[in-house]
């Protein structure tokens, strides 16, 4: 009913005993699992294939009718969570950065809506696809709004070369972190210095923010924008640095960082309502129908954030995460007594 299928409980089916059962049972769906990417039409009563460009286009035809203007400006933020993986699938290999087997999806969000969530091998660089899945957004969303402003932000796992030429060429904004090294931390010495006095001083968190223009001597063909934060806390000095391709008139240092790159921290949050769908369910033997689950997990999250966008506007629900959804909405307990006369269903006055 949620998806609007006509005959939810398959009362049309052309076989007599596959009428009756609502939607598709376990069998079904391990049938789509299991099924190879191509299926052959005398194949049909056996295996049931999946288009995934259709899929993947299905993300964007839910994105785009949601805003009756262009968002000002769009920001597709970019992360590669890991998904641990237990006993040997297909593709299973040891990460060191997070210490365990494991996969390393690529996922995309603008703000509550998912765009993107492609599962890949661990053994890759951290933002490996992130330049050919960029292009397949960009153009739709330029199509349905030619002059909006498009902004990608990452962390510094995304900071390649590869992929800020790939923003400059097509007149998309970027604002990544950048790791820090030596000749990065030599730029912010005196502000360092200041924010450590400042800290004796106050006994607070101090910041002080300077920008300057940087080029690496072998990985970047040309000088960018970076912003240094000089920050020192109860723990020590604290500098991280991001580049950008914004002109210093438009956003000045500290408003860069702390209002637009940090905003990426929201979405943590939306990344934690995977995991609420059961995204790290990806548990059977292979690559694709691993896939395929994490489609079945993103596809439960555009339900969900539907509803929370669509049904519950408004209400003290409106920004609640999904399993709170699920839990004051969706999962519903009842107790039920059957007497002689009557079945009686009993709700709790919540």
């Amino acid at each position: 009913m949620l998806v609007e299928k006509p005959d939810p409980r398959g009362e049309t089916r052309a076989r007599a005993r596959a009428q009756g059962p609502a939607l598709a049972g376990q069998r079904t769906l391990h049938r789509l699992e299991l099924s190879a990417a191509a299926v052959r039409e005398a194949e049909r009563d056996q295996k049931i294939g999946l288009d995934f460009e259709a899929v993947d286009r299905l993300r964007l035809n839910v994105f785009l009718p949601a805003h009756r203007e262009a968002p000002k400006p769009i920001v597709l933020d970019l992360d590669s969570p890991d998904d641990p993986l237990q006993g040997e699938p297909e593709g299973r290999f040891f990460h060191g950065y997070y210490g365990h087997y494991c996969y390393l999806p690529l996922y995309i969000f603008c703000g509550e809506h998912l765009l993107c969530a492609r599962l890949r091998v661990a053994n890759i660089d951290g933002a490996a696809g992130s330049q050919e899945e960029l292009p397949r957004l960009v153009g739709p969303i330029r199509q349905a709004w030619p002059e909006v402003q498009i902004i990608v932000r990452g962390d510094s796992g995304f900071c390649r070369e590869e992929l800020m030429a790939w923003c400059e060429a097509n007149q998309v904004d970027y604002v990544l972190g950048l790791a820090k090294n030596e000749r990065l931390q030599a730029e912010i010495t005196a502000e360092l210095h200041q924010a450590a006095a400042e800290y004796q001083r106050t006994g607070q968190a101090a910041r002080v923010f300077k920008e300057f223009v940087y080029q690496p001597r072998e990985s970047w063909a040309r000088a960018r924008r970076v912003i240094g934060k000089a920050e020192y806390l109860e723990k020590g000095a604290n500098p991280r640095f991001v580049v950008t391709s914004w002109p210093s008139p438009d956003w000045a240092a500290r408003a860069l960082y702390e209002d637009l790159y940090g905003a990426r921290g929201e979405m943590e949050n939306r990344l934690k309502e995977q995991l609420m769908r059961f995204a790290d369910r990806t548990s059977t033997a292979f690559l694709r129908s691993n896939q395929i689950r994490l489609y079945f997990s993103s596809v439960a999250y555009l339900l969900m954030q539907a509803r929370r966008r669509l049904g519950l506007q408004g209400t003290a629900l409106a920004k609640a995460q999904c399993t709170t959804l699920r839990l004051k909405r969706l999962k519903i307990g009842a107790r039920m007594r059957i007497t002689v006369r009557k079945v009686w269903v009993s709700l709790a006055s919540g």
